[in-house]
């Protein structure tokens, strides 16, 4: 242990030396020292940058690829109520053809408003309601 002690007490006693060199040695030092904080301070700043770029870009795609699905289901819909639409146009074409026809707007004329014809006799039946829908649609 008496070892310890005397290097301790020799590293006491020396004092450095203060000529040109080791003052230039130590604000090199210095330097390099402020270079690599100045280099550390830029390169958390471009970093950050980097980083809310990357999260705006990548917030403005998600957002839109919300809205293109949410378009592209509009776009579906639309297409379907377009058919439906369509269907319901050539159902009314055929109606109107239909009703140009004088033979069969007598036919529907006797069968609704119960019209006849000369010498014909309408006789009514009893009859469930439900069969009356089935036949008007079947007619259709």
């Amino acid at each position: 242990m008496s070892l310890k002690r005397d290097n301790k007490a020799e590293k006491r006693e020396v004092t450095s030396i203060r000529n040109d060199y080791v003052r230039s040695v130590e604000v090199e030092g210095e330097r390099k020292k402020a270079h690599r904080v100045r280099l550390f301070r830029r390169l958390t700043v471009f970093g950050l940058l980097v980083l809310m770029t990357t999260i705006w870009v990548g917030s403005t795609i998600y957002a839109q690829t919300q809205t293109i699905s949410e378009k592209e289901q509009l776009r579906e819909e639309t297409l379907l109520k377009l058919e439906e639409v369509e269907k319901q146009q050539s159902q009314l074409g055929e109606q109107i053809l239909l009703l140009n026809d004088e033979e069969y707007l007598a036919k529907l004329a006797r069968k609704d408003y119960f019209l006849s014809d000369e010498g014909e006799i309408i006789f009514t039946t009893p009859h469930d309601e439900k069969k009356d829908e089935e036949n008007s649609t079947k007619e259709e």
